[in-house]
């Protein structure tokens, strides 16, 4: 996992490591030679430097020395006298302003359109916090970071102003991260192989979802949960609408008081409830009592989200079994009275705590957090997912890693992981989320190198 820092996390960290010099040396060196790896070598090549008064800009300008003791022909300018168009270059460095920025910056622009932009810890002009532009900021092909990733590398602007982000070590001691970006090598030792004497009734997922105009979102959270590796999924959508489940699915008529399935649920690893539900009035009050008492891990997902509501962190808050929450803005907002703040982690984990739950927030970065504060990111996800059901598919898989006993917040991040990488497989146009339920065998199976 790569460590997740707040700019004032950061500060603390700075303060307390060795003397800056020696900081800001390692970490012009690292620029330096992301340099030259980006223009392919010295010969020949110049290099401009936007440098501003602070840290950021003195990495920058020991950048420049390593890189003219190369030979590289290197020109510095103050990023306060900065002006379009910079002279002519292979390449700009970004060393104007970092994460501390406080105000709107106009980024000056290349003399030519394309010549690539390597930023000195983030694009200067992106709120290193919220990752929101301020001004007209820098957009860079390549950032290098130091010790750890920065939330506005991963955030709104700042994750397409960033580039291809790099973490450099310097001698920082970044232990103190609470949240941390998961990767492949995280996700596969978190979700176990199935044992070779395993039956289905080891992860059964019971899927409690669906109504009439809105049959294809239960069919996606039971293809999701299958797909993820539930041995066996049980289908119940209220008032017993019989739509034509899939062929693997069992289904069973719980009628409108979905307290019913509480009776059956000892032999299931985990419940999936809401995809595609609806909301009328008569199935809050039983939803609100099947998920308070349910002894049993639940997913709790579209439609239920907003029927609970504002109720929710109260309802749940006296759960003894794992719960997992997985809004979008919108439904976030029904959760919470308001939509999720610039500092959306801190959003995440306020509202974590009170719901006593793992929620994870939908995104571009997936943020994803337990009741005590821990977070995990997921980045792999892209435009492809922005289409209905994929929230479905999504649910679906969460409670098959559940039922496979993966825990919560790592059930939660590697199921968003996963999903991200199976949308990443399909084309570039046109998916459609039952594509996706095609693309995560193998994808999960990648994770094992199989």
């Amino acid at each position: 996992m790569i460590p997740i820092v707040t700019p004032e996390e950061m500060a603390a960290v700075d303060a307390a490591a060795e003397p800056v010099d020696v900081l800001i040396g390692r970490a012009g060196a690292a620029v330096a030679r992301r340099a030259l790896a980006i223009m392919g070598g010295a010969y020949g090549r110049r290099v401009v430097v936007v440098a501003g008064r602070g840290n950021n800009g003195n990495d920058g300008r020991v950048a420049a020395q390593n890189l003219r003791a190369r030979g590289v022909q290197v020109r510095v300018i103050d990023a306060a006298g900065a002006s379009s168009p910079l002279p002519a270059c292979d390449l700009v460095i970004d060393a104007a302003y970092g994460t501390g920025l406080a105000r709107d910056y106009h980024a000056p622009r290349p003399d030519v359109a394309g010549t690539p932009v390597l930023a000195v810890d983030i694009a200067s002009g992106i709120d290193g916090l919220a990752g929101q532009a301020r001004g007209t900021p820098v957009r860079a092909a390549h950032t290098v970071t130091f010790a750890a990733l920065k939330p506005g590398l991963l955030l709104a602007d700042g994750r397409d102003a960033s580039g291809d982000v790099e973490v450099v070590d310097i001698g920082l001691d970044v232990s103190v991260a609470r949240a941390h970006l998961a990767e492949a090598a995280d996700i596969a030792t978190w979700i176990a192989p199935r044992l070779a004497d395993t039956h289905k009734w080891r992860a059964a997922v019971w899927v409690i979802a669906g109504s009439p105009g809105m049959t294809g979102a239960a069919r996606l959270a039971c293809g999701g949960s299958m797909r993820g590796g539930a041995g066996y999924v049980r289908l119940s959508v209220p008032g017993g609408h019989d739509f034509g489940a899939p062929t693997e699915v069992v289904q069973v008529d719980l009628g409108r008081d979905l307290r019913v399935a509480a009776d059956d649920a000892e032999r299931f690893g985990a419940f999936v409830v809401g995809p595609g539900l609806g909301r009328a009035d008569d199935l809050r009050a039983s939803l609100a009592s099947l998920v308070a008492g349910l002894a049993r891990p639940v997913v709790i997902d579209g439609d239920a989200l907003t029927v609970l509501g504002r109720d929710a962190p109260r309802i749940l808050a006296e759960r003894t079994h794992p719960t997992v929450l997985t809004p979008h803005d919108r439904e976030f907002a029904d959760l919470s009275g308001a939509p999720p703040a610039a500092d959306r982690f801190a959003s995440v984990r306020e509202l974590a705590a009170r719901a006593n739950a793992v929620v994870l927030l939908k995104g571009p970065a997936t943020i994803i957090s337990d009741p005590e504060g821990n977070v995990l990111v997921s980045n792999t996800g892209d435009a492809r997912l922005a289409t209905a059901g994929t929230g479905d598919v999504l649910a679906g898989l969460i409670g098959a890693l559940l039922a496979r006993g993966v825990a919560p917040l790592h059930a939660a991040a590697a199921a968003a992981f996963v999903h991200g990488r199976a949308a990443q497989c399909a084309p570039p146009e046109g998916m459609i989320a039952s594509d996706l339920l095609v693309h995560l065998p193998a994808v999960l199976s990648s994770l094992r190198g199989e």
